[in-house]
Parts: C-alpha cells; structure tokens; sequence
C-alpha cells in the first residue's frame, strides 16, 4: 500500500505542552491522519541521566543535542525538580488532540520507570503501571484506550498479555517490516503488532553528514520503496513537534507529493485481515543509532 502511517510518542509535559499543538496544526493544514500516544503519569526525565552506563547513551546524547531539543527543565523532572503529572495537567490538550479528529491512544504511565523497568519486571509489577495508564486514559477520554505503543519499545510477556486481556485489537509495541500476530509464551496472540519500519529523527542525526537541515532526505529515501502494508514513521512531539518541526514540514510535502496517504494506526488496522496476518515471535535486538536493546520482530513461528 502507498501509505505513511504517523505514530506520534508524547513522552514528556513539555512534548505533550507545546508539540502536540504545533503538530495537530501542522496535520490539520496538511490533511493528514496520525494516532498519538500519551505519556500519562508524572514526567521523570530528569531520571533517565542513570543510562549513562548504558552502552552507546552518551554517544547518542551528544549526537542527538539531548539538552537542545529538551529543555533544562525538563532534564531536571523527576531529580531536582518535582515531576509534572502529564495527564492531570494538560488533559485538556489530550482531549482537544481526539476532538480534532485524531486517534489517541496509551505511550506509557511514567515514560523513564516503563523504559527503564518493564524489561526485567514481574507480571505484577507491569499491570500495575498498565493499569495506571489505562485507568487515567479512561478519567480523561471518557472510554477506553483503543490502542498502545510501548515507551522506548520496551515489553514483556506480561505486557502483550494484558494487551490480550483489555481486548486491544492492535498495538504498536516493536520494530519491524509489516503487521503480525504475537507468539508470546508459545501462543498466537490476537492483539495484532503494527511496528514501526522507518528509522526515527533522533536516530539519524548526527551520522556522517546527517544535521536538521536535510535530516529529513534520508527519511523520504527510506520510505520511497513501497512495502505491501506501507510504512510505519514513529516521531516525537518533543522534536519533530518542536525544533524539528520544519524537517516534519518537508517530510510531509514530499510523501503527499510522492503519492502517499498519510494515516493513523487504527486506518492501518482497519484494512487487515487479523486472521490472514503470520505469526512471529518478539525478540530483543539493537537498532542502529539507538542505545540498548528494543522489542524486534523475530522469526515466523
């Protein structure tokens, strides 16, 4: 298919703030779809300084201009500064995203503890950041959350079973190439996986030659060749919502140009076939010019 679909991570108060506006201006004057996730709980950035151990971190925060695309005080949440809660504060821009006609859907309760923590935690400890997200998601939608994409593409088995168990029929939890339906502990589940296939901005820039000023190249040379089920861009509000919105700006005229619909993650789903799609397993694996490993989709199984 000859489509873009746009997944839009809010991660922090500042993203959900000040990106989310620009971006549903943005959309809006180019009549395009996109779903957002939410950050729901407190903001804890300021936490995520304890990965500097991490293996490639520091490399990608100087690559990436973590402080430049930020804010200072946005670093500071959740250290020196008490965390903002998200969703109790700025509800009203969560609302105004679906009352504009945009999907919405669950990023995460607290971004930095789900990230950092969801990998090696026990099952009850995942349903309970779950439900966190989904209980206030309710509070301030009115229903129930019609979807999910994983913080940092960080999951465990407990975490795609209680997508089971909220009957979602789609999530956006892993990399990979095209639409499947889970293997999780030996079992096809029905919670279909739409992963993003497109590299993301902060990914990119700081490779070689690669600044904002043509970031946004190699974003349209990687979605030129059509794939079967289209293509899958995750981007930020915190940077394409923000410094980066011009890049996001070309990046749009040129797929319209090119022929591409844009849309949002349920669009996508609406024109499967759940039942057709194959089954994979979930593995952990790296991905170029990110630290740590992310949920990938594995072998058929």
């Amino acid at each position: 298919m000859k489509t873009i679909v746009l997944k839009v991570d809010v991660d922090t108060y500042r993203g959900t703030r000040e990106g989310v506006p620009r971006l549903l201006r943005l959309f809006q004057s180019r009549g395009v779809n996109a779903t957002f996730l939410f950050s729901l709980g407190p903001d804890h950035t300021g936490r995520a300084l304890k990965r500097v151990f991490r293996p490639g971190f520091m490399k990608k925060v100087s690559r990436t201009s973590v402080l430049e695309h930020y804010g200072l005080k946005t670093l500071l949440y959740g250290t020196l500064l008490p965390g903002p809660d998200i969703g109790r504060s700025l509800a009203d821009v969560l609302r105004m995203t679906e009352a504009a006609g945009f999907e919405t859907g669950i990023h995460c309760w607290d971004h930095i503890r789900w990230q950092d923590g969801v990998a090696g935690a026990d099952p009850e400890w995942t349903r309970r950041q779950f439900h966190l997200a989904v209980d206030r998601f309710r509070e301030i939608f009115g229903h129930a959350a019609p979807t999910h994409g994983a913080a940092g593409w960080q999951m465990n088995a407990a975490a795609y079973l209680e997508e089971e168990k909220l009957g979602l029929a789609y999530a956006s939890d892993v990399r990979g190439s095209s639409p499947f339906r889970p293997v999780v502990n030996e079992k096809a589940l029905a919670c279909v996986q739409l992963p993003t296939t497109l590299p993301t901005l902060d990914e990119l820039l700081g490779i070689g030659d690669i600044v904002p000023e043509n970031v946004h190249h190699h974003l349209i040379a990687a979605s030129s060749a059509e794939r079967e089920f289209g293509h899958v861009y995750t981007l930020h509000a915190e940077l394409e919502g923000m410094r980066l919105l011009p890049a996001m700006e070309r990046m749009l005229d040129a797929w319209q140009a090119m022929g591409y619909r844009i849309m949002s993650l349920g669009e996508l789903y609406s024109s499967l076939d759940p039942e057709r799609l194959p089954c994979h397993r979930i593995d952990s694996g790296e991905v170029p010019g990110r630290s740590g490993l992310l949920g990938i989709q594995g072998a058929a199984a």
